[in-house]
């Protein structure tokens, strides 16, 4: 196989992480490496960031790897990833640090540091009222008490700051980090016409905000807030009311953005879990994982990851690794893209 830098050829049938206008606006450097047969054929594409810290170069993903020959399997794809690597290697890169919580890996190059990882998806190409009753009987009647109580979802039309201050202290409750308001307002204006924020409210006060991304590919909830005391049910009325609008609007997926494998029980994780899983969700495993390309810089990230957070999302869940692997049958039973 062979790896090499290829033309941004984005269209809503792809997700839309992969759109050069969104990458743009994320990162320093960006690009798409294509991965080619002994025949010229194209069968993998990964959209990659470069972000600059201080002396580090930083790589990310902002989505998992495209696959666009269905005949491709796991072995192809992690040939693949393993050149990319050295590609990344070449151009002096620090570290691939993990990818945004969207980007579910089927496999990861050797020698990487991976954990398992996963996400909660919505087929969205079923009768309305059959993904109503997908939907657990107690989120149905907590849906059912929001629409009562007279929450009302719609699309928020108003300042940033106060969305960007809602996710945040949501966040904050759960003491975890999230960007800044200059780094929010640009991954909005970098989605451009592909996103859409939608909230829930009461009395015209905002209970709970989700930013969402979404192509004709897939639909992602990819930022949330509430407010401390939500009224029960507005956002899940809230989810519900998206679904609904990106079925309408001829989406295929809707993906709720990660979820931990297995999370222990009575965790915040296994919570949050457990609310996306009864929205009628399938669950797809896959990996998260990192990749030391400089010594020093990795460590560097890692102490900074340490110091900020206590590790990153691999540090916290590597130890799940043992015993857990994804059956090739599976992966290419997987929808690709093929070639645009």
């Amino acid at each position: 196989m062979k790896v090499y830098p290829i033309e941004i050829k984005w269209n809503p049938d792809m997700p839309v992480f992969a759109r050069e206008n969104f990458l743009r606006a994320v990162s320093d450097e960006y690009g798409w490496l294509g991965g080619f047969d002994n025949k010229g054929q194209l069968q993998f594409i990964l959209p990659y960031t470069i972000i600059k810290k201080a002396f580090l170069r930083i790589v990310r993903f902002r989505v998992e790897t495209i696959k666009t020959n269905p005949s491709s399997n796991l072995q192809n794809e992690k040939e693949f990833l393993n050149i990319c690597v050295e590609y990344f290697r070449s151009k002096k890169a620090d570290l691939i640090m993990p990818a945004t919580t969207n980007a579910i890996f089927y496999t990861f190059p050797d020698g990487a540091i991976a954990a398992p990882y996963g996400t909660y998806i919505i087929d969205l190409q079923q009768p309305e009222d059959k993904l109503w009753q997908n939907i657990e009987r107690i989120t149905r009647q907590n849906i059912k008490r929001a629409i009562k109580l007279g929450v009302v979802v719609q699309k928020y039309e108003g300042s940033l700051e106060t969305v960007h201050a809602l996710i945040r202290s949501t966040f904050k409750r759960s003491q975890l980090p999230f960007m800044d308001l200059n780094s929010f307002t640009k991954f909005i204006e970098g989605l451009g016409e592909y996103g859409l924020i939608m909230s829930a409210n009461l009395n015209e006060s905002i209970q709970s905000c989700v930013v969402f991304a979404f192509s004709n590919y897939c639909a992602y909830a990819v930022y949330a807030g509430n407010i401390d005391h939500i009224v029960q049910g507005a956002n899940k009325l809230l989810y519900w009311e998206a679904i609904r609008y990106f079925r309408n609007l001829g989406v295929n997926k809707y993906d709720f953005v990660g979820t931990r494998i297995n999370p222990t029980r009575g965790t915040k994780q296994e919570a949050l879990s457990t609310f996306k899983k009864h929205f009628g969700c399938t669950l797809v495993k896959g990996f998260i994982w990192k990749y030391a390309l400089n010594k020093f810089g990795y460590q560097l990230y890692n102490l900074a990851a340490k110091l900020r957070s206590g590790g990153d999302i691999v540090d916290a869940e590597k130890h799940k690794l043992k015993d857990y692997s994804i059956d090739d049958t599976f992966y290419s039973s997987q929808n690709d893209l093929g070639e645009k």
